[in-house]
């Protein structure tokens, strides 16, 4: 059984030259099969500030309108995903830009919450991501490139968080490869002050991270990224690591386990 590497990157590396620069160099050169999974929350928020578009966040997960949703698109699905495209064929690397609309790979239903109506997000279920033309393309050695865009199966486009994706793919791929799923963020791991880049967490396991979440270590964002990346765990995934991106090729990071 080979081995698969799916990275996922926030926007914060998707819209800095430099790191991303330096991710996709080091990226390129990983001599398996691999995808990448990518934000831009980053460039979404910056549009919308400089349209008059208001940007809502409730428990570190966006808020979605339509107007949200079209600078969603262009952004993520866009200029970002087209970006990492380019740079990576200029590093002869084969890649292919998809939405998950495209070959209906990633299939999503609109989030349905009890108190927060959270607009055109999605959801998205392992069991229902197509992973026969995702595999079709790893064999052909071509580099898929996700953005957070999903679809509903009826036409309508649906915002869905990356790191969500990124699990659900891992999860998805993990009965047809030795799955290998990598968080690659500005920082260098998990973090126990986030003032001080020298504090991260080598290894947090559930029990740590339920501890670590009580004592307001991990808030906010970091607690959904977190809790895909245990869900991935749990659903057999080979492993989970949280890092700097220029750490990509290195076991420097947090590595999670159950």
């Amino acid at each position: 059984m080979q081995t698969l590497h799916i990275i996922k990157i926030g926007g914060s590396i998707a819209n800095n030259d430099r790191r991303l620069t330096t991710f996709l160099k080091n990226f390129s050169g990983m001599d398996t099969p691999k995808i990448v999974v990518h934000g831009g929350g980053t460039a979404a928020t910056d549009l919308c500030n400089k349209l008059g578009i208001p940007v809502r966040m409730k428990e570190g997960r966006r808020i979605t309108d339509k107007p949200a949703l079209d600078v969603a698109v262009m952004v993520y699905a866009g200029l970002i995903n087209k970006t990492i495209v380019a740079k990576l064929q200029s590093l002869s690397c084969n890649a292919l830009g998809l939405s998950g609309a495209d070959l209906n790979m990633i299939p999503a239903q609109k989030r349905q919450h009890p108190r927060v109506d959270y607009g055109f997000v999605g959801d998205v279920q392992p069991e229902d991501i197509n992973t026969y033309f995702i595999r079709r393309l790893l064999d052909e050695q071509v580099v898929p490139v996700f953005p957070a865009i999903t679809h509903d199966g009826k036409g309508q486009l649906l915002n869905t968080n990356a790191d969500t994706i990124a699990s659900a793919l891992t999860i998805a791929l993990t009965n047809h490869y030795h799955t290998h799923l990598t968080y690659c963020f500005e920082k260098p791991g998990v973090l126990r002050d986030v003032e001080d880049d020298d504090s991260w967490i080598q290894q947090i396991d559930r029990e740590k991270y339920v501890q670590l979440k009580e004592q307001g270590v991990i808030n906010e964002g970091m607690i959904p990224k977190l809790d895909t990346a245990f869900e991935a765990l749990r659903k057999k995934v080979n492993s989970v690591h949280i890092k700097h991106v220029d750490n990509l090729l290195n076991d420097k990071g947090t590595e999670l386990t159950l």
